[in-house]
């Protein structure tokens, strides 16, 4: 797709999402969001930042699992304010995803490998997406909601899509020179080594549900901060079914699908509409605040821009590897 076309389904995609927001609004009002927004007070932000950096902790430890599984050596302490910076840049950039891009090609850059640094991100976002899902389903099946009737359907699916990448993955020839058979054989390789090794599957499973947990903590924070004083029991599956929509990567500095979902949610449910819209709202912000660190990533001094940074290590670390293999 070229550059004109591009831009074209940017701009689109943006506007489609400040329209939602406006239908949003209108049919709600804006006094619910307003009200929501004034009534986060200092201890639902402390609360927020906790949680933030508990999540962004666990992400950047499942980065970093695979990502030296794939051969691409990540510090931890690098991972996090990596991982900090890109969650920032998620909450404030269109789409969701631009802080992730920038983190994978970084990282890349900096080990001297781009293309397995970006397979680094897409599979540890792809496992924590897994995990996500499957926590969903269960806690849906489980919980009274406004899909449960839908599951066994959307069960269904899911499972029969697994199956078919799976014949699928077996009929694909593996030997040969062909396109298909590079491309089998790269998907099984990451997945061994950078998912299902013994060094890491554990570590992923752990550090991607910890982070659904906390990304469910700060939206039943969100709701309880909104003025929702439904049970949590009947909160937890609404504000689930937001954050998988929070998954598309059709947001503008994160709003967007979020709010739909969470107006229909909430209304299917017996609430109120503007309650999930505020929720949702108010969620945002919160997840804004606790990415502030990455700003101050983004704009310090003390560590270098990723790319200059790469520049000027990899020669230093070329060396390093060659006197640790003499």
């Amino acid at each position: 797709m070229g550059g004109p076309a591009r831009m074209f389904w940017a701009w689109a995609r943006t506007l489609g999402v400040v329209g939602l927001l406006g239908v949003l609004l209108w049919r709600v009002g804006g006094g619910a969001v307003l009200d929501g927004l004034a009534l986060i007070d200092g201890r639902a932000v402390a609360a927020a930042v906790v949680i933030g950096a508990v999540t962004t902790v666990c992400g950047a430890w499942r980065w970093s699992l695979v990502a030296g599984g794939l051969g691409v050596r990540l510090p931890l302490r690098t991972a996090v304010a990596h991982s900090y910076r890109a969650v920032f840049l998620n909450a404030t950039l269109p789409g969701g995803v631009l802080g992730d891009v920038h983190r994978a090609v970084s990282h890349g850059r900096d080990a001297g490998d781009v293309g397995r640094g970006v397979r680094a991100v897409v599979w540890e976002r792809t496992a924590g997406q897994v995990v996500q899902v499957v926590l969903a389903l269960v806690l849906l099946a489980l919980l009274p909601s406004p899909v449960r009737s839908y599951l066994p359907v959307v069960g269904g699916l899911l499972v029969a899509a697994v199956l078919g990448a799976a014949l699928a993955a077996r009929v694909l020839p593996r030997a040969g020179r062909s396109r298909w058979a590079r491309a089998a054989r790269a998907v099984a390789g990451d997945v061994r080594a950078g998912l299902l090794a013994r060094r890491t599957w554990l570590g992923v499973l752990l550090a991607s549900a910890t982070m659904v947990a906390g990304h469910l903590a700060t939206f039943l924070l969100a709701a309880r901060t909104a003025g929702a004083t439904a049970p949590l029991s009947r909160l937890l599956p609404l504000t689930l079914l937001a954050l998988l929509a929070m998954g598309l990567p059709l947001n503008v500095a994160g709003f967007g699908p979020r709010e739909g979902v969470a107006a229909w949610a909430f209304g299917a449910a017996g609430l109120t509409a503007a309650q999930g819209v505020a929720t949702a709202t108010v969620y945002g912000a919160l997840v804004l605040v606790a990415s502030l660190p990455g700003a101050a990533v983004l704009l310090g001094r003390r560590i270098p821009n990723p790319l200059q940074l790469g520049r000027r290590t990899l020669p230093v670390l070329g060396r390093r590897e060659a006197a640790q293999r003499g």
